[in-house]
């Protein structure tokens, strides 16, 4: 789909459909009244006989409306005024794009980028619908042998501000683009089978992206982590017949001497739990296991597409976690590349085995901030169901800053606890600590098992269990945190506004 920008629609310009908005209880938003007036009162005239209320989540088709220029006129309900903001925006642009995609309409004007919400400038407004409404036209097809859902007709879309705000608005279209493309990425690698997105394939897509956006790419293999030392996450991989990777991606948009922002992203590709097997049950979905890493990998080119003043280091540890007679065992004890030794209780406890030594190598960077990205535990699903992920930072400033750019791209997180209380629940009569600390506070001791590896820089952990992917009908990836993590980038690089 092709997006640009223009200046406040003007009545009777040629479109195949314009759409605006009406709020309850019947109130024409400014671009509707202007088609209203153009149509001497066609609008205020259907709105009166009920046709509409205005109510979130309805729209209404009306055809050969005069004075209109279009061929279509779709009104979208925005809901109360009063009660506008940024969730009802932008469920109102998914409204407008799905009743879009029920129509063979090509092009279309959409002038709810024209609508006021809370104090969002019009860069935020074009931004969010042009993610809105990719996310609405998104479909995986790649695996069919025939496509049963055509795709939607529209193929140009046209987004309406204010003539004084052109400049902001290009700023918007361009980022809305590149997290759309990120985030299409990431849920590409997630959908595909844990047959076909293998630790191999996600080292293939850091080498595409490195040659398209003239980054560094680094992938070690099983001898290289072996002679570094990354026992834990090569604890994981013994039972595997696939090779596992560690994958450093490097965008280096900043002064040389500029400390990176380092995004780490745990790429277990399958997860059957290894020893400690999952039951059967939705056991497919752990494919998903790796959308930690595909989210990185979907940030990473965001960051190539806008060409950001910053240095960011995308780092994937990528393996398979499958039981077999090399698969290590409940009670192994194995040494990290930190030097600390890790008592194995539970072979299902593995993300945080592959991203301790992740951890542990990105100290050599000397990053200004770490933030990991980990499907970790089923916990935080219990915690936080399905809308936030949860957040864990053993530095203030660095908590704040990731909760304004999940604000900022309604993209949520919640902020859960990491106090030294909950390290007990860790210890070993045997090694220095355990991998589990039991069911009590799950998520909470998994973050904490993180932290003895993140002493030596600012750190945020997002446990993106609950929100990485969805079941049921709409199963598939959401390709989160994706826009939370470019905007944590936009605003480290002074883009954010």
């Amino acid at each position: 789909m092709e997006f640009s920008i223009k200046s406040a629609a003007t009545p009777g310009a040629r479109a195949g459909c314009v759409v605006a908005g009406v709020f309850e209880t019947r109130r024409l938003s400014a671009a509707a009244a202007a088609l209203d007036r153009a149509a001497r009162g066609y609008l205020s005239g259907v709105l009166a006989r009920g046709d509409m209320e205005g109510k979130a989540n309805t729209s209404l088709f009306l055809r050969e409306v005069p004075g209109a220029g279009a061929e279509r006129v779709l009104l979208v309900g925005l809901g109360s005024r009063e009660k506008f903001r940024e969730k009802q925006y932008r469920e109102a642009v998914a409204c407008a794009m799905r009743a879009l995609a029920s129509t063979g309409t090509e092009d279309a004007t959409l002038t709810l980028t024209g609508l006021p919400v809370g104090r969002r400038d019009p860069a935020w407004k074009v931004a969010q619908a042009v993610m809105a409404a990719r996310e609405s036209g998104y479909r995986f097809t790649q695996m069919k042998s025939r496509v049963e859902t055509p795709e939607p007709a529209l193929k140009r879309l046209v987004l309406t501000v204010d003539r004084a705000a052109g400049r902001r608005a290009a700023a918007g279209l361009e980022r809305g683009l590149a997290i759309a493309h990120g985030t299409s990425l990431a849920r590409d690698l997630g959908n595909l089978p844990p047959n076909v997105c293998t630790p191999s394939r996600l080292a293939n897509e850091a080498r595409e992206l490195a040659k398209r956006y003239r980054m560094k790419v680094t992938v070690l293999e099983r001898p290289d982590m072996e002679r570094l030392g990354m026992l834990t996450l090569l604890s994981v991989a013994q039972g595997s017949a696939e090779p596992p990777k560690f994958i450093v991606l490097e965008h280096r948009g900043g002064p040389a001497r500029a400390k990176p922002v380092v995004l780490v992203g745990k790429g277990i590709t399958f997860d059957t739990g290894g020893i400690s097997l999952k039951p059967p049950a939705e056991m497919d979905e752990m494919k998903f296991d790796m959308c930690g890493a595909a989210s990185v990998l979907g940030a990473m080119k965001a960051a190539g597409e806008m060409r950001l003043p910053l240095n960011v280091i995308g780092v994937v540890p990528a393996t398979e976690n499958m039981p077999g007679g090399r698969a290590t065992r409940p009670g192994d004890i194995v040494k990290s590349l930190s030097g600390q030794t890790v008592e194995i209780l539970n072979t299902d406890a593995e993300g945080r085995l592959i991203l301790c030594d992740a951890l542990t190598y990105v100290e050599r960077y000397e990053p200004a901030a770490v933030i990991d990205i980990a499907t970790l535990t089923g916990a935080c699903v219990i915690a936080l169901g399905h809308v936030a992920s949860g957040l864990f930072a053993n530095d203030e400033g660095l908590a704040r800053e990731v909760s304004a750019a999940a604000e900022t791209s309604h993209d949520p997180v919640w902020r859960m606890p990491l106090g030294d209380d909950y390290q007990e629940q860790l210890k070993s009569n045997f090694a220095d600590f355990a991998n589990v600390g039991g069911r009590p506070a799950g998520a909470i001791t998994a973050a904490c098992f993180l932290a003895r590896f993140a002493g030596k820089f600012k750190w945020a952990h997002l446990d993106i269990a609950g929100t990485a992917w969805k079941s049921g009908r709409e199963k598939g990836a959401t390709g989160r945190p994706v826009p939370l993590l470019t905007q944590f980038l936009l605003n480290r690089a002074g883009r954010g506004k």
